[in-house]
């Protein structure tokens, strides 16, 4: 059985090997760092790892790599990053904790004495920052660069700009991506962008050089109440282009893929919502809805919707808008027991995810406490199919690989399959 099989029997809801995904997305992946220790523990060559997603500085798996962690799934990449430079033309980088990393060329960081980094949209240092790395930090936070609010002159088209047809440079980026899948034994996993509603990680535009409209994250959750009809007409334009994009895409794509992302948008704290079943019935669910009916007409894949926190309460409703696998699965957060979100849940969404906790036991429990929580989850999420093991969000820095390891090693274990 190929992985590829492996996982689509899995979104199938057959019973079968557990498969793993392991960086074919930016939610699913390691931080560099980790990269680089999980390289040096298997033995595999030494060289600077790429930054394949700088603004959480997420490390490229490679296939070797992938090959040892057990890896099923690989991504079908785009070309732009979060600060709107091209992941292309790269160049080494020593990153504050030591490491030297491999860079897109338009990483062009100001670093100051005071050891905190900044990166610039676009690369164009001649503009405002719009990323910050703190001094003893691993990853950059948004810069929020909001001008005043003037109520009066507030319009929904400024919120819009990012927001355009796939253009010529894209569609030769995504021919030649999909010429590199093409044969794929692993399931492949892939996202136009454009497609997650309100995702908070993007309201601050890190990607624009002056990005207009509301891009303030308060003002933004302000605006899901104060602002509702301003809201409706960003999404309503923001879906339009969404389906114009996904037909491109899938005319380029065809059957060269299994999974497609969609949405990053959280909604979920670690012990309530962000927002109403009715807010989300409102305001969210009518272009959700039409995204995923249009991929469900179209093609054969399956869609994927990202949502930290206690979401319990709206899995419901993210069925009903035609999601059909859910990730991270953060079983810390309030009501997100495992055995019960499989007894309620289990045959009508696919979890990719929840397969040990990143905020305590990976990084700060023993190598026994993770292979006992990982065998656990397992055990919880794996019958009947509908599972692909991956952790509850990436891998942060300064995780111990020896509990890396013994992560992966209780997956091969509870598979089967050689460590």
């Amino acid at each position: 059985m190929t992985s590829r099989e492996k996982v689509r029997r899995a979104l199938r809801y057959e019973a079968g090997p557990v498969p793993v995904d392991f960086g074919s997305t930016g939610l699913t992946g390691l931080h560099v760092s980790c990269v680089a220790a999980l390289r040096a523990h298997y033995g595999l060559p030494q060289h600077p790892v790429k930054v394949c997603e700088p603004f959480q500085m997420l490390g490229e798996i490679e296939d070797d790599l992938a090959r040892v962690l057990g890896s099923d799934c690989v991504g079908a990449n785009g070309r732009g990053t979060m600060f709107g430079f091209p992941a292309e033309g790269w160049h080494e980088w020593r990153a504050p904790w030591g490491q030297v990393v491999r860079v897109p060329a338009g990483f062009r960081p100001r670093e100051e004495a005071s050891g905190d980094v900044y990166l610039f949209p676009e690369g164009d240092a001649t503009v405002a920052p719009s990323g910050h790395m703190p001094a003893g930090g691993y990853f950059f936070d948004a810069i929020v660069r909001q001008e005043p609010i003037d109520e009066d002159k507030l319009n929904p088209v400024d919120n819009c700009e990012e927001f355009t047809l796939m253009g010529e440079a894209d569609i030769a980026h995504w021919r030649t991506e999909f010429a590199r899948v093409k044969g794929e034994t692993r399931a492949v996993v892939s996202g136009i962008g454009g497609t997650g509603f309100g995702d908070i990680a993007l309201v601050p535009a890190a990607f624009l050089k002056h990005p207009k409209g509301i891009r303030d994250v308060t003002e933004w959750y302000v605006s899901l109440l104060e602002r509702r009809d301003y809201v409706h007409q960003v999404f309503s334009y923001q879906c339009d282009v969404a389906l114009k994009n996904l037909a491109t895409f899938a005319a380029l794509a065809g059957d060269s893929i299994d999974v497609l992302f969609i949405c990053g948008t959280d909604f979920g704290t670690q012990t309530s919502q962000f927002c109403s079943g009715a807010t989300f019935d409102d305001l969210y669910a009518p272009y959700y809805r039409r995204v995923n009916e249009w991929v469900h007409r179209h093609t054969e894949w399956k869609t994927f919707k990202h949502t930290c926190g206690a979401i319990r309460p709206l899995i419901d409703r993210f069925i009903d808008v035609g999601f059909d696998i859910l990730n991270p699965v953060q079983c810390s957060a309030a009501e997100m027991d495992p055995v019960r979100l499989k007894a309620d849940f289990g045959e009508r969404v696919v979890f990719w995810g929840g397969g040990v906790d990143t905020q305590h036991t990976l990084p700060f429990g023993s190598p026994a406490e993770v292979r006992a929580q990982v065998t656990e989850r397992l055990r919880a999420f794996s019958p009947r199919g509908g599972f692909v093991f991956n952790t509850i969000h990436n891998i942060q820095a300064r995780t111990p690989v020896e509990n890396i390891v013994a992560m992966v090693d209780a997956v091969h274990a509870f598979n089967g399959t050689p460590a």
